[in-house]
């Protein structure tokens, strides 16, 4: 019986390494308009985000949005959205990437308290969904198509 990672990696999958944080949150790094990140992976956020203070680290044009945003202890959010970005997240790489821009600063203190590393976002279902991503969490990694 083939492995998880032979079986993914033969159907053309790229396979990156997950780290698993002091609040238990998956964390992995990612490129953004070719500058690297530490961002969560989160299945449960919609839309992947970038925080109001990683615009310009970023280089993102981000435009405002009509998007209210809620999540664990916030809600109701303002928003700007950044559109055709290009995502590189190990060898995957996709374009035309819309990412959500607001503010994290709650989230990177939940982490900061837990003496947890700070993030620059978010990678959600919409960029998962892409990827056709399979997260092998005994192994800690995430498959990528």
């Amino acid at each position: 019986m083939p492995s998880l990672r032979n079986l993914l990696t033969d159907k053309g999958y790229q396979r990156i390494k997950l780290t698993i944080t002091a609040t238990n949150h998956l964390e992995l790094s990612a490129e953004i308009n070719g500058i690297k990140g530490n961002f969560i992976l989160d299945t449960g956020a919609s839309s992947s985000c970038v925080g109001t203070d990683a615009v310009e680290y970023f280089n993102l044009f981000a435009e405002d949005s009509d998007i209210k945003a809620a999540g664990a202890g916030a809600t109701n959010m303002l928003t700007r959205v950044s559109t055709k970005n290009v995502m590189k997240i190990g060898k995957w790489k996709k374009k035309k990437i819309d990412l959500v821009v607001f503010d994290l600063s709650h989230v990177n203190q939940a982490l900061s308290d837990h003496n947890a590393d700070t993030v620059h976002g978010i990678i959600g279902a919409d960029v998962l969904k892409k990827g056709k991503a399979v997260i092998d969490y005994k192994g800690k990694y995430v498959y990528l198509k």
